[in-house]
């Protein structure tokens, strides 16, 4: 079948536009079980009807696959719905393709249903694409005549169950002409994904929902042999979009020693979570060629770290946060404030605490985006917040009551000083 996946992330203006890893991944798997495949990666609102036009006459596609990376900003002052203008992108498929249109991507998976309603593609692709949507074109080409394969949604139907392979070493890793040859900035950071997953069950989390509980990993040497093709190619910044990169330690420290190993000049930032970080392996980090780090601690103050449900305290923060400091690392933080339990005290502890830390850059949210199938969605329910038949989609926040009037103020007084 001749397939055409389109990267529909660059359309969401407000956000920096990542490279396609993710559909790339589909478009390598997809390939491999011998169809024809294009990844076009939209450039920006005003060219993509023309891009998507062209695309489709040349190839005349059996499928398209559309990738749905974000759902809105998380922004609760002025949210951006992204959904809204995809229904132009599938109005314009529609127009000129009478393929079946199939949604995918890290946020078309938090809202399978939902989201396919809102869009009205025939399709949806819930968790790793990698399996589900070559099994879907192999199910299309036998004329539909057994159940849906698993992991795909149809209109006003559930998905059968979805299930996570448990090697990422199966799945094959995208080789730059898929998705890179069309890149005429080598200075884009590139993404990696080393892992897969995430036990740690933060309340608004939605990783588990996307990725699944149990971290799977690839081998190391395999992540650095493609990151060594992708330097061929004239890329040096990359990426890790692994969940947590120092998860476990030990696999983190191996993947270091073998980037040191290869002797490739990388510059690369990755996520941090602020435990089970040792001198060892910040140094590693370092000589591998990390400059920054995310170190998403999101408060400072004790009583909210327990109710988000984080695994450290603000001993550990300090502690790792220095070590990385020492190590000439940048260092972004984050603040997610105005969640349960709340007060005007644990704010202001949380800025304090963000300032002690004389961080490179730091990021402060009001209000807290539920999604569904969290705790914090359970309780915004309970408390009378949402509904409990609202799905959600349309962007909906936690704020404490109390700091409803207080608390976009005094942050705007923080960004400001």
């Amino acid at each position: 079948m001749r397939v055409l996946l389109i990267s529909s992330n660059n359309v969401t203006s407000g956000l920096e536009t990542p490279l396609p890893l993710g559909l790339a991944c589909v478009a390598a798997a997809t390939e491999k079980a011998g169809h024809e495949v294009r990844l076009l990666a939209l450039a920006s609102e005003a060219t993509w009807e023309a891009a998507i036009r062209n695309a489709i006459s040349q190839l005349h596609p059996d499928v398209i696959g559309i990738s749905v990376r974000n759902i809105d900003d998380q922004n609760m002052q002025c949210a951006h719905f992204f959904l809204a203008p995809l229904k132009g992108l599938l109005a314009v498929c529609r127009k000129v393709s009478r393929a079946p249109v199939v949604l995918g991507g890290a946020g078309y998976s938090i809202f399978p249903g939902s989201a396919l309603t809102f869009l009205g593609a025939d399709f949806g692709i819930q968790g790793e694409g990698e399996i589900a949507f070559p099994a879907l074109l192999s199910w299309l080409e036998a004329g539909r005549r057994t159940a849906a394969p698993p992991g795909v949604y149809l209109p006003n139907r559930a998905a059968l169950q979805r299930s996570y392979v448990e090697y990422l070493d199966t799945l094959r890793l995208p080789e730059p002409r898929l998705w890179l040859d069309s890149t005429t900035d080598t200075a884009a950071r590139v993404p990696v994904q080393s892992r897969r997953g995430c036990p740690l069950d933060c309340v608004f989390c939605s990783t588990s929902a996307i990725e699944g509980k149990p971290v799977r990993k690839r081998s190391p040497e395999l992540v650095v042999a493609w990151m060594a093709e992708v330097y061929a190619r004239g890329f040096r910044n990359f990426h890790f979009v692994d969940n947590t990169f120092n998860l476990p330690p030990s696999y983190a420290k191996d993947l270091c020693c073998r980037v040191i190993d290869s002797g490739l000049d990388l510059d690369w930032w990755a996520i941090v979570y602020p435990k089970w970080v040792d001198v060892a392996l910040v140094q590693l980090m370092a000589k591998a060629g990390c400059t920054q780090i995310s170190l998403g601690f999101e408060s400072g103050s004790k009583p909210i770290l327990q109710m988000l449900n984080k695994r450290f305290n603000r001993t550990d923060v300090q502690i790792i946060s220095e070590m990385f400091a020492d190590a000439g690392i940048e260092r972004y933080g984050f603040l997610l404030l105005g969640g349960p339990g709340e007060t005007r005290d644990t704010v202001e502890e949380s800025l304090a605490f963000a300032e002690s830390l004389h961080l490179d850059f730091l990021k402060i949210t009001v209000g807290i985006r539920i999604y569904p199938h969290t705790p914090l969605a359970a309780r915004a329910v309970a408390e009378g917040a949402v509904r409990p038949d609202d799905d959600l989609l349309a962007p909906r926040f936690y704020l404490a009551a109390s700091l409803r009037d207080w608390l976009p103020d005094r942050v705007a007084q923080v960004v400001a000083s």
